[in-house]
């Protein structure tokens, strides 16, 4: 796997170099994709060095303990650090979802058990905002269906970092492994006997898509204005300012009914649409990959129920990695990273065992 990395380190110079040069930043897209795949690779290229520096260093506390023994034991902490280095590059090498470095669009939807799941989507939502606020990164509502209790049947989320994240780092790096069925377990609020009821909500995440990564024909869409819907108040419009978008082809439709203009809407469902159309074609083209490579690419199984979070224990239950707690109320105040470490963990078992295969 190593005798990737002299590529690698060209790979890395060539873009430093493009990088400093002023005609790259005139181009803000290939400039930003430059930066995401420079980061990617400084750190390979700088665990490399380290391994390679390690192994002179060994060599030469080696030589030295002829004479002095204390050197002895400093050749075997360099060989310890040396053989973690070299797990560290491995890990690093293993190939990586192509979208991991992209921003991310959460859709939560209600399911099973009517107001209580829509309840119980707003706290999904609020865990996700409050991860996003702990990392640095924008939220940004592009759509969203409440219910008469003030939770919501349907909400979309742009999620972005700002500036380059380190790999891994990127918002869809992460909460990827947020696709699936969520459940709960509480007393919902229009419960009077105290019993507890299961409910559950989806959640779809999808890579943000850019207009380079979709061509998307102008007349393969269908555009429909509506008025928009809602609970009441000032939330419900009152002229044609909603707007349903249908991609002919397939069958994918977005819909955009927050902003108060057609035209703010419309982009707005544009941009869900493109990461829809993102996302299928990455499905379809993953459908159609070995199985092996299906193990470095798809991470979540996007129809499993993947969690379950128990009100009355405090308890939360990722049934994917077996991952299990009792601070279910700091998790839903945002506090997600150990859960999310996990799903980390076992996908990058997956890829290695993918790669030993």
């Amino acid at each position: 796997m190593f005798e990737a990395v002299e590529g690698l380190v060209a790979e890395h110079a060539d873009i430093e170099a493009r990088l400093a040069a002023p005609e790259t930043h005139a181009d803000q897209r290939l400039a930003k994709q430059l930066n995401q795949r420079y980061a990617e690779l400084s750190a390979i290229v700088s665990t490399w060095r380290h391994w390679l520096q390690l192994a002179d260093d060994i060599e030469a506390a080696r030589e030295l303990a002829s004479e002095d023994p204390a050197f002895a034991d400093e050749a075997a902490q360099l060989t310890a650090e040396r053989e973690t280095t070299q797990e560290r590059l491995r890990h690093l090498l293993i190939p990586r979802d192509p979208a991991d470095a992209k921003d991310a669009l959460l859709e939560v939807k209600s399911g099973e058990g009517g107001e209580e799941s829509a309840l119980f989507a707003g706290d999904l939502l609020r865990m996700y905002t409050r991860f996003a606020d702990q990392h640095g990164w924008s939220t940004e509502v592009l759509d969203a269906t409440e219910s008469d209790l003030g939770g919501y049947k349907s909400v979309t989320v742009a999620v972005k970092a700002k500036g380059t994240p380190q790999p891994g780092e990127a918002p869809y790096a992460l909460l990827k492994f947020e696709g699936g069925v969520h459940r709960v377990q509480r007393v919902p609020v229009t419960e009077s006997q105290g019993r507890v009821h299961t409910s559950a909500a989806g959640v779809l995440v999808m890579p943000e898509a850019e207009q380079v990564d979709v061509e998307i024909d102008d007349n393969d869409l269908r555009i429909d204005v509506y008025r928009s819907s809602g609970p009441g108040g000032q939330s419900v419009n009152t002229t044609d300012s909603a707007v349903r978008i249908t991609h002919l082809p397939t069958g994918i439709v977005a819909s955009c009914q927050n902003e108060k203009s057609q035209l703010q809407n419309k982009e707005s469902a544009m941009r869900i649409l493109r990461a829809r159309l993102l996302a299928a074609a990455e499905e379809e083209a993953n459908a159609q990959a070995s199985a092996a490579r299906k193990s470095q690419i798809r991470t979540v199984d996007r129809s499993e129920r993947i969690r379950t979070y128990n009100f009355p224990e405090n308890r939360i239950s990722d049934h994917r990695t077996g991952y299990k707690a009792y601070n279910l109320d700091t998790v839903l105040d945002g506090d997600l990273g150990p859960v999310l470490q996990s799903c980390v963990e076992a996908d990058l078992a997956s890829r290695l065992e993918g790669l030993n295969e």
